[in-house]
């Protein structure tokens, strides 16, 4: 055992710091993050994340009249007059204006009547103003107008929907979720699928569930609006005595650190050490004085969270601790483990040099 001791000493190759040199680096002991004895009540504590969510400004938008027209939209108007000599017409037959665009200020061309401002204007508005302007040219003229495909109302959907592209926004596809439905809904599971929705200068991602969770999230669009669909993009990094050491994507909206080890196969048991796993992680002010117990912190603070496994309450605390965004879960090894390594070394290096001597003398 002294001489496996001794061997130990000699730097063997480890996956990491030894709980004890974790412990050693906290503030309280002149170390720079602050360790953290986890319990039910410090779990809750630290159980924050920044909300998804729309903000008021889009919230309190209202739904688009489907009606009305806007600077970019396609029309179609069709004119009758009521003699068989007319300004448009010498037969007497309807005249056709089809395609007629709406400039970017707004406006139309009709011909006899001049430049007519349509937006803003339901197609009976129009068509009522049209009438009057041309009635000075023309006795009792008939006009129809009715509205084309363009792009006055449109928003475009990108991302991990089934078809990317830019859509009219039109009765049946005047909120989020239909339009996401439009586009031919998602491609990627909806448990990890986040949508974002731009604005101008606004911004505001929520959850995808959540459209269906809380209905206010379910916002009224405009023209110019641009909807993205991405998977979630958190990730945690595992370290030392854990079935796979590399980074993780969350796969779901919660992660607790049971799942977290979980999803990256567990604890080696022949190597772990179930009383010091560490989560690592920078916590904001009003979070780092809570848990630390120090309402004199100030500015974001590195704390190091402690479980252990070891008991039934531990394994609770570790079902509710929450793993966040850029977290890192290091498992330290058993102390006997470090010791079985030393052994393994020792006796390997006896045998090696035996059979290098038997080899030696021909036994």
């Amino acid at each position: 055992m002294t001489l496996g001791a001794a061997v130990a000493g000699c730097g063997l190759p480890r996956s990491g710091p030894s709980k004890s040199e974790v412990m050693n680096s906290s503030v309280q002991r002149n170390g720079s993050a602050y360790v953290v004895l986890t319990s039910r009540g410090i779990a809750k504590a630290a159980n924050y994340a920044p909300a998804l969510g729309f903000s008021s400004g889009f919230r309190s938008t209202g739904v688009v009249g489907s009606d009305t027209i806007r600077a970019g939209d396609t029309l179609g108007l069709t004119i009758w007059e009521n003699v068989d000599q007319g300004i448009l017409s010498a037969t007497g037959a309807p005249t056709p204006l089809n395609s007629v665009q709406v400039d970017g200020d707004g406006y139309i061309f009709v011909p006899y009547a001049g430049r007519i401002r349509a937006a803003g204007l339901t197609p009976e508005q129009l068509r009522n103003t049209i009438t009057n302007s041309l009635q000075m040219q023309t006795p009792d003229p008939q006009v129809m107008v009715a509205r084309e495909a363009g792009d006055g109302a449109t928003v475009s959907v990108a991302g991990s929907v089934g078809a990317q592209g830019v859509y009219p926004i039109e009765r049946p596809t005047r909120t989020l979720s239909s339009m996401l439905a439009q586009a031919g809904g998602l491609t990627i599971e909806s448990e990890i699928a986040q949508v974002t929705v731009l604005r101008g200068d606004q911004r505001g991602t929520i959850w995808f569930n959540s459209l269906f969770q809380a209905p206010q999230n379910d916002i009224a669009l405009r023209g110019g609006d641009r909807i993205l669909v991405e998977a979630d993009k958190r990730s945690y990094t595992a370290l030392g005595a854990t079935g796979a050491q590399t980074r993780i994507n969350f796969n779901s909206q919660e992660l607790t650190a049971m799942e977290a080890l979980a999803q990256v196969g567990g604890l080696q048991s022949n190597t772990a050490d179930p009383t010091g796993i560490f989560v690592l992680r920078e916590e904001p002010e009003s979070v780092a004085r809570v848990v630390t117990g120090d309402p004199a912190l100030y500015g974001p603070q590195q704390v190091v969270y402690v479980l252990n496994l070891t008991s039934g309450e531990g394994l609770f605390v570790a079902k509710d601790f929450q793993i966040r965004n850029d977290d890192t879960i290091y498992v330290t090894e058993a102390p006997w483990a470090q010791f079985n390594k030393a052994m393994s070394t020792f006796f390997g290096s006896l045998n090696t040099a035996a059979s290098s001597q038997q080899l030696a003398t021909g036994f």
